[in-house]
Formats: C-alpha cells, structure tokens, sequence
C-alpha cells in the first residue's frame, strides 16, 4: 500500500553552545534529502539567565537560534518520525529534552508516538563522557512510546569515519570549532536512514 502524502520527519534537540544544533542541522538536511518534509524544533531553555550568561557561548548560541522554533506536541503528532538530539549531562539526556519528554504523557495515551520511528544523536566533551549512555536513555524512552528504532548501526562507511558509533551519530565537542566533516556526514546518514524507515512506517499504517 502507498500514500501520495509526503513522509514526515521531527528533527528536535537541545543545544547550549551550538554542537548538538549542528548536528541536528545535518540529520534535517540527510533527511530532506530524500523528500521528506522536515521540521527542526529546539527544545526551551530552562537554565536561568544568569546561568546563560556566565558562558558567552551560550548566551551568543541562544541569541543566534531564537529563529528556529520551540518544539510542540503538534509537532510530534504530525510526523511519522523523529530524531531527537541532546548533549550529555552526566550520561544522561539534557533537561531541557527530558522536560518536554515529560510532557507528551498525553500523546503517549492517545496513541500519538505508537508505530513511528524514532532515533537519536547527541554529544559529550570528551571521547568517554557519555555518549552512548545517553543514547541508550533515549531509546527507553522510545521503547516505552511504541516507536521503531531506526539506528544507524554500521550501515554507512561515514559510521566508521565518526567514531563508529551505531547508537546513534555523536561528537567530542571541539570547543568552540567546527564539527568535523566525517561527523556531519554520519548526521546526514542518519536523517536520510530515518526518513525512509519513516516512509515505510507511514505505508505501513495507511
């Protein structure tokens, strides 16, 4: 069965600095690439303003993204799928990302996130500092929606070329650089991997 409706994609995260941000940029694109319609959502800022500006980073990042819009459960009822992105915090997912987790209880009981797939990406400051253990947290999350895991496994050379992590794209932050290419190109992988397991999820429920 086919539907002449165009897949829908999620891309939402959290970013103090710009790193996750970066990313999530890169898996929209990946996924876009393929004909998806996409949305990239932020999550809200939670961190109270003297936080932010203790750190000239990431009161520049906030100021430099307040175009990109907040993310609504609107949002995630819309898409077919989505990919979450957050930096780690002591191995775990950002606050700000585990606040609006929180709040889509409703959309869990009505069935919203059943039957869509889901993926994840993220970062830490350091090789060791994370990475895989919030990935890992943002997959229980989806076991307990009912959503598809779609991770990029070893499915890509780029895998491979940005560390080989098959959880879900991440990065050693680079303190203020760019991220490196290899990481981007993993990113983009994983957009268009998800999209098109998206598409056929989309099938599958028509």
């Amino acid at each position: 069965m086919t539907s002449s409706v165009q897949t829908r994609l999620t891309v939402l995260y959290y970013s103090s600095t710009g790193g996750t941000h970066a990313m999530a940029e890169a898996v929209a694109a990946g996924a876009a690439s393929t004909g998806a319609e996409v949305r990239l959502r932020r999550a809200a800022e939670l961190a109270p303003e003297a936080a932010i500006d203790s750190m000239p980073a990431w009161r520049a990042h906030l100021e430099a993204t307040r175009d990109v819009p907040e993310i609504t459960h609107a949002d995630m009822e819309w898409a077919d799928g989505f990919v979450i992105g957050t930096p780690t915090r002591f191995g775990l997912p950002a606050a700000q990302i585990k606040q609006f987790i929180d709040s889509c209880g409703g959309l869990w009981m009505a069935g919203h996130l059943t039957d869509k797939v889901a993926s994840a990406f993220g970062g830490a400051g350091n090789a060791h500092g994370g990475q895989e253990a919030t990935l890992l947290a943002l997959q229980t999350v989806f076991y307990h929606w009912g959503a598809i895991l779609v991770p990029p496994g070893y499915t890509d050379p780029s895998i491979d070329a940005a560390g080989g992590n098959p959880y879900g794209t991440s990065f050693t932050d680079p303190r203020g650089a760019a991220l490196p290419e290899p990481v981007l190109q993993a990113a983009r992988h994983q957009g268009a991997r998800t999209a098109r397991w998206a598409a056929l999820a989309r099938q599958m429920r028509a």
